[in-house]
């Protein structure tokens, strides 16, 4: 997810790549998988995404979200990163085209007979393999997050984020680490390489790391005044997550780990941050965004519900995709339930714990509701990429 959200996760990223036993009963491809991490099906596989036209706002969005994903593909990086894209037929041109085609069909179908069936028509769909290769794939959440932060230190504001140096391309390999930056306890960046860098200070250390998990955070200021920041850089090591770390030491059984028993374990055992954290080596610079929208790694902003992060290393940034997942809902009685749906989405972030291609990390937006749902969203589900047909 701000990596700009590049670390591309929610906060279920702290517990990601761990076991998962899900499955999901998949329809049979009428192709067989290629030794890539897409494979080519014929048609929708039963579905497609009716909120577009039960609820017009959703519309609004993706389109909003479309037009973010044209802004990148307009971009010498986006040339540069399909120039290399390792699937035949999936090219920089066709994605392109295929976005401003199923944008026209947004404009111009009048009823969702009309698109479906000019969807079926002029599109066709890259299933991902999964994790299994047989299309089953982890969907997880993101978002944006909030805290009380103050821009000068205080007693009750002692966590700092910090900025980019402005000498980082330069560091020696290999980088400092989480401990050797700040500390075992998160205070002691002022005494090396980090000092004069502060940005803004955190009240609770662990909000502090979680904003380095997420990639951003709006921030409220004890005058009133919002903020945001986001991905500036970050040091070259892998992302370790603190929920697989607990297993390992059998503090939690991995059927029980849980965001919140993850934060319940931390509330109860303070002392146990200056003992995990540190193992997560990977430190996150920031920047200020000036209360503007999220970006994910593609440089462009992210939008809620319609924007995924995937390996990119593996998937094509910023294509058009179709996921089936179980996605927390709140109903009117106040109680969150997953129900099965379809979603067109655009692939426009990644993040460290998103690897292979059986992740998806979804963007659910900002603030408390959006975390909620996160923390809510992990469950087996499939991801298609749209593309126009070539002609013969």
């Amino acid at each position: 997810m701000v990596r700009s959200l590049s670390q591309g996760l929610g906060l279920l990223a702290i517990v990601a790549s761990l076991s998962w036993g899900s499955s999901l009963r998949a329809q049979p491809s009428p192709l067989e998988p290629l030794p890539l991490p897409l494979d080519e099906v014929l048609g929708p596989q039963g579905g497609c995404d009716r909120s577009l036209w039960e609820t017009p706002s959703e519309r609004v969005r993706l389109i909003r979200a479309i037009g973010h994903s044209l802004r990148y593909l307009d971009t010498e990086a986006a040339a540069s990163a399909y120039a290399t894209y390792p699937v035949a037929g999936i090219t920089h041109r066709r994605v392109r085209r295929s976005l401003v085609r199923f944008r026209q069909l947004l404009y111009q179908s009048r009823s969702f007979a009309d698109f479906q069936q000019a969807l079926q028509q002029e599109f066709m769909l890259y299933r991902s393999v999964g994790q299994d290769g047989a299309g089953t794939v982890l969907f997880t959440g993101y978002f944006q997050p909030t805290y009380a932060a103050s821009r000068v230190p205080t007693a009750d504001y002692r966590y700092p984020l910090y900025r980019r140096p402005a000498d980082l391309e330069h560091w020696p390999t290999p980088h400092p680490t989480r401990l050797e930056l700040e500390g075992s306890d998160g205070l002691q960046g002022s005494q090396g390489p980090l000092a004069g860098l502060e940005l803004v200070w955190l009240r609770e250390r662990l909000e502090a790391f979680l904003i380095h998990v997420q990639g951003s955070a709006r921030l409220q200021l004890p005058n009133g005044e919002q903020l945001s920041v986001g991905y500036a850089g970050r040091t070259d090591y892998n992302y370790t997550s603190i929920g697989r770390e607990l297993i390992n030491d059998s503090v939690v059984a991995e059927a029980d780990l849980s965001l919140p028993v993850l934060l319940d374990y931390f509330q109860r055992h303070p002392e146990a941050l200056d003992h995990y954290l540190p193992r997560n080596r990977r430190f996150i610079f920031f920047q200020e965004t000036a209360g503007g929208p999220p970006l994910g790694s593609l440089n462009v902003p992210v939008t809620a519900g319609r924007s995924i992060a995937t390996d990119k290393a593996l998937m094509p940034p910023g294509a058009l995709a179709l996921i089936r997942l179980p996605l927390p809902q709140l109903t009117a009685d106040g109680y969150w339930r997953s129900q099965t749906v379809d979603r067109c989405v655009l692939d426009q972030d990644t993040g460290g714990a998103i690897q292979g291609a059986g992740r998806v990390d979804v963007f659910l937006g900002t603030g408390f509701v959006a975390g909620e749902q996160a923390g809510r969203l992990h469950g087996a589900g499939e991801l298609y990429y749209l593309l126009l047909r070539e002609s013969p």
